[in-house]
Formats: structure tokens, sequence, C-alpha cells
């Protein structure tokens, strides 16, 4: 018998759970989505399936991915064609799941405001934000998503023009970066006091290759700068992405994929200390898939935040879930909930 491949429906349905909770509603701030022939076999039909696996899901947030950008428009503007393949997407989608966009521009550049109204118009009413991330990979041997902003770009004059522009306009930012990268996104959080600044993936921990055997020590100084973060009212968490391949888990290389259980004890810690941190207020639970649909299926994802947030109050939960992402991100209250 052959080896199933991680992140093949075949791997993932080695682990069937019973839905917990079905009926609670969620809002999921972060996935990805690619046309046919992009960088992964990830559609509006694949969302559609994962979505449909179990849980409530009435809205989701798409997040800039490098997909369906338009070349024949220049390097400036070629991002808004990936806001107008997402958004003509959820147009042709008869149940509208997709209720936001999180675009990219290089916020650097002088002519961010044109940028920005190019997005807002091809958006059809999604546009929500930018995501310029900071990430920056030190180590970059054996990460299969290595970072490759430059060297200080949070220190950038130009950068942290753009990012306060975002805020003077009504929109988000987004940044994924790496562990030793906190500082720096804590200095542009304070450089910006009037920008929504959006932390995706706990600040991505990295425990494998170069940090192997380092996680006790990484785990320890990270909740001194996630406490730090936290500390800025402007900044908003939002929590998990830690099941990708180069957080180092292990789990896109195992036999088979982590029940709820396991992936709570293996990772609970970093979801109890980011909410008690920051609150459930200014938390919001992501599955972003698919990448990590390579460790995890959906279904089992988000029984696994039901049980690491059952301790919670209705209205806490409710914040967790939905109410945060729909708040942040200005997604109102969809029709059916």
């Amino acid at each position: 018998m052959s080896q199933l491949i991680p992140g093949t429906n075949e791997w993932l349905h080695q682990v069937a759970e019973p839905t917990l909770e079905p009926e609670l509603p969620i809002v999921d701030p972060h996935h990805h989505l690619w046309p046919a022939g992009g960088s992964l076999p990830y559609g509006i039909a694949e969302l559609h399936a994962d979505a449909a696996s179990g849980h409530n899901i009435v809205q989701t947030v798409f997040m800039e991915c490098g997909a369906g950008y338009d070349r024949t428009v220049g390097d400036e503007f070629a991002p808004v064609g990936e806001t107008r393949f997402v958004a003509e997407t959820s147009l042709n989608d008869p149940q509208h799941l997709i209720a936001g966009i999180v675009g990219h521009i290089d916020l650097r550049l002088p002519n961010r405001d044109d940028i920005l109204d190019a997005h807002v118009e091809a958006g059809n009413g999604l546009f929500r934000g930018i995501r310029h991330a900071l990430s920056r990979a030190d180590f970059p041997e054996g990460l299969s998503i290595p970072g490759r902003a430059p060297k200080d770009l949070y220190m950038d004059k130009d950068f942290v023009a753009g990012v306060r522009r975002l805020g003077e306009r009504g929109f988000t930012y987004d940044s994924w970066h790496y562990h030793y990268q906190n500082p720096e996104f804590l200095e542009l959080a304070r450089s910006c006091p009037e920008t929504t600044m959006v932390l995706d993936h706990f600040g991505t921990p990295l425990l494998a290759h170069h940090f192997a055997g380092q996680e006790d020590s990484i785990f320890e100084q990270w909740k001194k700068d996630i406490n730090d973060i936290a500390a800025c009212p402007n900044t908003v968490a939002k929590v998990g992405g830690i099941a990708m391949p180069d957080n180092g888990i292990g789990w896109h290389t195992a036999d088979r994929p982590p029940t709820s259980d396991e992936y709570v004890a293996r990772v609970g810690k970093f979801y109890a200390h980011i909410i008690e941190a920051f609150g459930p207020d200014r938390c919001m639970l992501e599955s972003n898939f698919p990448i990590d649909r390579f460790s995890v299926s959906y279904n089992v994802m988000w029984n696994a935040f039901k049980k690491m947030t059952a301790r919670y109050s209705p209205s806490e939960r409710t914040a967790l879930f939905s109410g945060t992402a729909q708040r942040v991100y200005k997604l109102g209250v969809p029709a059916n909930n």
C-alpha cells in the first residue's frame, strides 16, 4: 500500500471527527485562493468543500497571496488583478462566502493612493486592507515559503508613511513575519497608532531547521513579545496559522494528520497565551487554508479551536469566532446569521 500524500483528501480523511457545536457562526478571516493553474489547486470550489465540512462558516476574508496578478499594467498596479479576480469569484458565487479582501501594494510607492483607489474599484465593495508583509527569512534553508522583505522595512520612512496612510483611509494593515521580527512589528505599530495593525499567525514561531531544539527559549521570548504588542491598543491578532509546514510542528510529514485533541495538546499553549494577552475582543481565529491544510483538516482544526475556547463566555466566544473579524474588517452581519 502506497503512502498517502499529506494535504490530500485521502490523507486528511484518515482522521474523522463529529463536528462540535455545528450551529456556532464562524467568520474565517484568513484564507487564500488561486485561479486555475495557480500556485496551488485551491479555488472557490475547494474553499466551499472545506467550509461545508460541518462547521457553520458564514463569511470569509481572502488574504493576498500573489494570485491572479495582472502583468499587463506594470508591476505597481499588478496586484489589483488579484483583488479583481477574488471580487469576480465572489460575485459569481451564489453563496457569496467571501465577504472581504485584503490585497497587496508596495506601501513605499508615492502613488499608493492611486493604487488603493484601483483596489477599491476592483473590489466591488469587498476591499478592506493591505498586507505588505515584514517577513524576512534570515535562515531560509528548509523553509517552504521564505519571506523576502528587505531588511529593516519597518524603519523605512516611505513604508511607515504608507502604513499610516492606510489608517487615514480606513483600511487595515496585515503583516506575516517570523517570531524574531515581532519587535519590528511592535515598533511599526507604535509608529502608526491610528492604523489597525493585524498580527498574522502568532508572529510565525519557527521551531525547526535553524531553530530546532530551541522551542522552550523561543516560546518564553515570544510570550514577552506578544505581551508588548498587545499593549498597543491599535493591534489585533489572528489566532491560527501555526500548522504551516514552516512552523516545524511536523504534521505535514506524518503518516496521518492530528486529531483535535492532539492539535490542542501540541500548540494549545500558543493559543492560550495570545488570547489571554489580547483578550477575545481583539482576537480572531483563522484557518490559513490551504497552507495549514497540509497538516490538518478544516473540520478537525475548528473542532480544536472550539475545545481550546470552551472556558470563555458566550460573548467572548462570539468575538473569537466571528465578532472581532466582522468588526476589524467591517464585514457587517451576514443575512443568515
